[in-house]
């Protein structure tokens, strides 16, 4: 990297790296370079407050680069190549229809700062040509009926974030925030191992299954929620990091991604439906490769020349769009700008715009990316999967600025499952605008949770499950006696993250166990929550599973597995969904109970062991939990050998006294109206073996 600084042939001289202290972003600097002939400051949009030769090139005669800017960029654009052929497009080769290597992904814009003291700065954002969405926002903020903290707040006018000047560590000590230290890369090597995703082969990188893109999504996420409750911990809450870029770095520095090669048609092992809450898990697991841009696309060689075509689009609000009735996209290409100083820029036939320009003429298939509002984090988005669209036609039009525009029709190919349309017929059930259909009971809980859960049928004709008194939370005769008093947290405005004082952190280890969007960030034996003897109010952090489910829920009637439970609303990984509520009774009297929840039987953990084993991973004593007559939504959800939900055991503790809960959690993102299912577990004895009928690929055959 260092040679090549001169061409009269000597060796260069060495070069004192320690003097490179810190290299300031460009635009804090005064141009180094004079603006060459020809080139106008008003040709083209420029981001920047002043027009140079950047130091990467191209360069005036005479002028050579300099430390440290000696590698040549070739990322004329997020997530696409500079290198240009005869027509003006990037040149990535491979034949049409074919998979061809994607180009990296330009992690050089979101990579952290490191200061010299190894503490990393606030990540930059940019903007291109389509939007990136802040649902992935590290604080996760909550917005339905928890505290939320408000840090990042939109100034009323302008729609500019005002954040929370953030506190020295001084300032947070003498609050008693004890910043907390903690090297995450041995946590990321330890899921890694855990999930088999070391050295991955080659093969895999190049073309994933869906086995491998949801370890990598799964990683990807536990390792992100760990490193959000690490931050919330040592900076306090709205410390404007950003795990999510950091940990999809990461991942991607260790070679921790799938379907690396460009392809035209379905991403292996993403479904139709599946849902992100972060553009950058698009790019790990290889549907979509900019990580801004909205359009991405490869060259093929057709005849002589090559010419792009496009392989995928993402349509989340950041251009005039018509997102239609589900099956029709309107679609506007990516450029065209109007400046503060009034000047107005047209979008070129050029990049992404020309590829599906092509793309039109050779009637190949784009996947189709929708994002929607988060409703849970408004300044936020959730990115479906919408399938295969084929390019109809295309037209040129002013847009409401007066730029110029490319608009793009798309259709939705025929026969695959329905997704962007499942969530407008949700909209619409919510809205009173349609019914749903098969409804039988509108609200199985008569009231007694926040949200309503329709009991449905649309399969046959039963009309409901067996007799059952509904009870939202969990029965104990009497509550478990502490060996010594327990202390209570005295947080009067709710629990707060990096307080050293309040008892229920210390208890979790110096962590709270939930982010402000109510996701547990990471997975313990034990999870302590604040108490009748505490004196946070109801809406505290550290009282997720007590107010009862957040998400929108139905009972249905499934085709060959009885009654099931699934969700309206999209559910975030790690997100609460309830607690599993009925009556403790004597463990080992149940035999012709089938509505047992036993947390005594042999469960194969989610994350790594750790330091876990037999002795740590025991219940405190013996929790068996019968919803035969009395219970709440939980004693529908049925088992399955790959679930998508986790239980964790949750101790509410007060003075001597303390009562264990089981709570649900995501284990990954589930889409609405997706059934939620967890493993029943394994039971020691195999007199109580029933047939699996899960259809899972990880299928044992048979359940407890």
């Amino acid at each position: 990297m260092e040679q090549g600084l001169r061409s009269d042939g000597n060796n260069p001289p060495s070069i004192d790296k320690t003097r490179v202290l810190d290299v300031k972003p460009l635009r804090c600097l005064a141009p180094v370079f004079p603006s060459p002939n020809g080139m106008s400051s008003v040709s083209t949009p420029q981001p920047s407050p002043f027009v140079c030769v950047p130091p990467t090139g191209p360069f005036p005669p005479g002028v050579a680069p300099f430390y440290p800017f000696v590698a040549p960029n070739d990322s004329g654009r997020p997530g696409e190549s500079s290198q240009q052929t005869p027509s003006g497009v990037p040149n990535q080769g491979g034949p049409f229809g074919f998979a061809q290597p994607i180009s990296p992904v330009p992690l050089n814009s979101f990579r952290t700062p490191t200061t010299a003291n190894g503490n990393s700065g606030r990540s930059r954002r940019a903007v291109d040509d389509d939007d990136y969405s802040n649902s992935q926002d590290q604080n996760d903020q909550f917005a339905s009926g928890f505290s939320v903290h408000v840090n990042n707040v939109e100034d009323s006018g302008t729609g500019k974030k005002r954040g929370r000047p953030k506190k020295p560590r001084r300032a947070q000590q003498a609050e008693g925030l004890t910043p907390v230290e903690v090297d995450v890369e041995p946590l990321l090597t330890l899921l890694l191992t855990s999930f088999k995703l070391v050295d991955l082969d080659q093969v895999k990188k190049a073309d994933g299954d869906k086995e491998l893109a949801g370890r990598v999504l799964l990683v990807f996420d536990l390792f992100r929620r760990r490193m959000t409750q690490i931050d919330e911990s040592r900076d306090g809450p709205g410390s404007g990091r950003r795990p999510d870029l950091k940990a999809s770095n990461m991942l991607m520095t260790k070679g921790v991604r799938t379907n690396q090669t460009k392809r035209i048609g379905n991403a292996p092992g993403i479904e139709v439906g599946d849902i992100f809450f972060f553009r950058m898990e698009l790019c790990l697991v290889g549907l979509h490769a900019p990580t801004m841009a909205g359009i991405d696309y490869m060259s093929v060689k057709l005849t002589m020349d090559e010419e792009p075509l496009a392989v995928s689009i993402v349509s989340s609000g950041g251009y005039d769009d018509d997102g239609g009735d589900g099956d029709v996209l309107i679609y506007t290409g990516q450029g065209g700008v109007q400046r503060k100083d009034g000047q107005v820029f047209d979008q070129k036939l050029e990049r992404g715009n020309l590829a599906l320009e092509k793309s039109v003429h050779r009637a190949n298939e784009v996947r189709v990316i929708r994002g929607v509002k988060d409703v849970a984090y408004p300044t936020g988005k959730i990115y479906i999967y919408d399938g295969l669209y084929k390019i109809q036609e295309s037209w040129a039009e002013k847009n409401k600025v007066g730029c110029n525009v490319f608009k793009y029709k798309l259709l939705r190919v025929p026969g695959q499952p329905e997704a962007f349309k499942v969530w407008k017929s949700i909209q619409q059930w919510k809205d009173g605008v349609a019914s749903r259909v098969g409804v039988i009971l509108p609200d199985l809980t008569s009231g007694a949770e926040s949200q309503p859960v329709c009991l449905v049928n649309d399969v046959d004709d039963e009309k409901g499950p067996a007799y059952f008194t509904y009870i939202p939370s969990l029965k104990y005769s009497k509550p478990f006696v502490m060996p010594r008093p327990s202390p209570s947290c005295h947080c009067v405005g709710g629990c707060q993250p990096g307080d050293s004082n309040c008892a229920c952190i210390q208890s979790n280890g110096g962590f709270l166990p939930y982010s402000s969007l109510g996701v547990l960030l990471s997975y313990k034996t034990l999870i302590h929550e604040c108490g009748s003897a505490c004196s946070c109010p109801p809406n505290c952090r550290n009282r997720m599973s007590q107010g009862g489910p957040k998400a929108r829920l139905e009972v249905f009637k499934t085709k060959n597995r009885g009654w099931g439970l699934r969700s309206w609303d999209p559910i975030r990984g790690g997100g609460f969904i309830c607690e599993y509520a009925g009556e403790v009774i004597d463990a080992g009297n149940y035999s012709d109970d089938n509505y047992i929840f036993d947390a005594t039987r042999i469960y194969a953990p989610l994350e790594a062991e750790r330091d876990y084993n037999d002795e740590s991973r025991k219940v405190p004593f013996p929790l068996v939990i019968s919803a035969k007559n009395g219970g709440n939504i939980s004693r529908f959800m049925n088992h399955s050998c790959s679930p998508n939900v986790y239980w964790q055991l949750v101790v509410r503790q007060s003075n001597n006294e303390a009562t264990y809960h089981i709570a649900f959690f995501a284990i990954r993102h589930i889409p609405p109206m997706q059934e939620l299912t967890f493993d029943y577990g394994m039971d020691k004895a195999d007199h109580r073996r029933k047939k699996c009928l899960c259809g899972s690929l990880n299928c044992r055959g048979y359940f407890y």
